[in-house]
């Protein structure tokens, strides 16, 4: 990476419309990434309240008035799902957890164009074409709040890029940057690390016949690898899950387009994903047609030419290759393997990803490969400003949680329920974990946490354990079916209760005459136990 940062920044001192192209590049980056994240106090993604209490608990783990050690044990190694947590954790010691969540999650996106960049440079082809990556920042996926998938496959094409460079011509720090990025993906995505190993490894046996070198890739391999036999031994039985037989279902071709976008229940989101298609084949025509009419220029010698095509040929085949083996997996993954749901999906924007790698090299001079360059990086702004715009309207729709949320004391042990989905046109409710912001907040005790599925790095307890303090045990799919809560079954452990409900939800509290109105603000509405002393949180505001 410090090589290729250098490269563009020659590049730039030598020519000032390279270094105009690189800040546009940047700059669409900066905006596609940053602009729906801050268009809005809670974004509308469906899992990253839970990211936000996760990344909390892992920096306020020793913090006595948060209570959550009293309910975790950390696993870092049997569920290394940990990067953007630790980054999210590191950004609280300066920023608010809902801040620093947001910006861990950038993070995370970042990744895909950043680890574009790396493999265009080790195929050796312009880095400024990892601005294509940009174009799945806002996928399905990332509405799903899967940013630790989304990050892995920015960190996928780094390693394949990485590898490509390296036993093209080894170097220490090509050998430590392997190593490191291998290290990272382990410790971000668990499920798409194997697959990286045989990518490197792939990419290197395809390199060969141009490079006739091998060893260099295996040093680097050690590190993660050892991690791996490591988790292998040590992981959870949620992550033992097997995908059962398997069969190719090639009528799922026809599911691709809306699995790839799919966030909102609106037409303008498919428009710009089939803006952005058009300008990026346009842009793949302009390219095409300006190689060609460069293809004038003076040949190199034999050898440079049998070697470099050799090589040329070597890695565009890695990520096509690549491609072909996720979409293999789109068609013969099930949905579900264990309680991991949404599986197969996922592949398709994998498969995406690596496909747009296949995009040929820029022309060499610089006033062919601008206005390609521009056309690319507009490309997935239109998608962007979708995303602004349903972002900024979830806003005030929030404002009453934000409000209510308030009269919460520090560490509560709080029960929430989700009647009422409305308020969005995200296509999955961005309201199912909301109050988890609570517990990144304030800590305390929540009644439905990710903890329950033994996949995350915080894992529940034994409530036998001396001191352990754990909410009791929910039934699968909890939280989607509010409708099953009992207050004599399911309340008792808890002192306050928040619900999201278009009427007054006091019937769920008749039969626990402990349990008081406290406040009602919009859609929410809030009780306690009249035991529970009130606590004034206004100073936490």
């Amino acid at each position: 990476m410090v090589t290729l940062v250098r490269r563009l920044a020659l590049a730039a001192r030598r020519s000032p419309l390279e270094a105009g192209l690189a800040l546009a590049v940047v700059g669409a980056c900066a905006y596609v990434i940053v602009a729906p994240l801050a268009a809005c106090r809670y974004p509308p993604i469906t899992d990253l309240p839970f990211h936000g209490a996760q990344t909390s608990a892992l920096h306020h783990y020793a913090d006595p008035t948060f209570h959550l050690r009293e309910q975790f044990r950390l696993q870092p190694l049997a569920v290394p799902y940990l990067s953007m947590y630790v980054i999210g954790a590191a950004l609280m010691w300066v920023l608010p957890p809902v801040a620093a969540t947001k910006i861990a999650a950038a993070v995370m996106l970042a990744l895909l164009p950043a680890g574009m960049a790396v493999l265009f440079w080790g195929m050796k082809r312009s880095p400024l074409l990892g601005v294509l990556g940009l174009g799945i920042a806002w996928c399905t996926l990332a509405h799903w709040g899967f940013f630790n998938f989304v990050g892995a496959l920015g960190l996928f094409c780094m390693a394949a890029g990485i590898t490509l460079r390296l036993v093209d011509r080894p170097t220490r720090g090509r050998r430590v940057a392997l190593a490191l990025t291998l290290v990272a993906l382990f410790f971000t995505h668990i499920f798409r690390f194997p697959f990286a190993i045989c990518a490197v490894i792939g990419a290197a046996i395809l390199a060969y016949p141009a490079t006739r070198r091998f060893r260099p890739i295996l040093l680097p391999l050690v590190p993660a690898l050892l991690l791996f036999v490591a988790w292998l031994f040590a992981r959870t039985d949620t992550l033992r899950s097997s995908p059962g037989p398997l069969t190719f279902h090639l009528e799922r071709l026809r599911e691709i387009p809306g699995l790839l976008f799919s966030g909102f229940d609106d037409p303008a989101e498919k428009q710009a994903a089939s803006r952005a298609g058009r300008m990026l084949l346009a842009a793949l025509g302009a390219t095409v047609a300006a190689r060609l009419f460069e293809k004038h220029d003076a040949p190199a010698s034999a050898d440079e030419t049998r070697d470099t095509r050799r090589f040329t040929l070597a890695a565009a085949a890695v990520p096509v290759a690549c491609a072909l083996v996720f979409l293999g997996l789109f068609l013969a993954l099930p949905m579900q393997m264990g309680l991991w749901w949404y599986v197969y999906p996922r592949e398709a924007t994998s498969a995406l990803l690596l496909a747009l790698a296949a995009f040929p090299d820029l022309p060499k001079r610089s006033w062919l490969r601008a206005p390609i360059v521009l056309v690319l990086a507009a490309a997935p702004i239109g998608m962007a400003t979708v995303v602004v715009d349903h972002y900024r309207r979830f806003d005030p729709v929030t404002e009453d949680f934000h409000a209510i949320t308030r009269e919460i004391p520090q560490a509560p042990k709080l029960l929430y329920l989700v009647f009422d989905h409305h308020g969005s046109a995200r296509s999955t409710s961005p309201f199912i974990h909301l109050p988890a912001w609570v517990q990144a907040e304030r800590g305390g005790w929540l009644s439905f946490h990710f903890a329950v599925w033994d996949s995350s790095p915080l894992a529940y307890r034994d409530r036998s354990e001396p001191g352990a303090v754990v909410p009791p045990p929910v039934p699968l799919r909890w939280e989607w079916t509010p409708q099953r809560f009992d207050v004599r079954r399911h309340g008792t452990f808890f002192d306050w209760f928040l619900v999201r409900h278009h009427g007054d939800p006091a019937r769920l509290f008749r039969q626990d005459p402990t349990i008081e109105f406290v406040k009602h603000t919009g859609t929410w509405w809030l009780y306690r136990r009249r035991s529970t002393e009130h606590v004034d949180v206004s100073a936490n505001e």
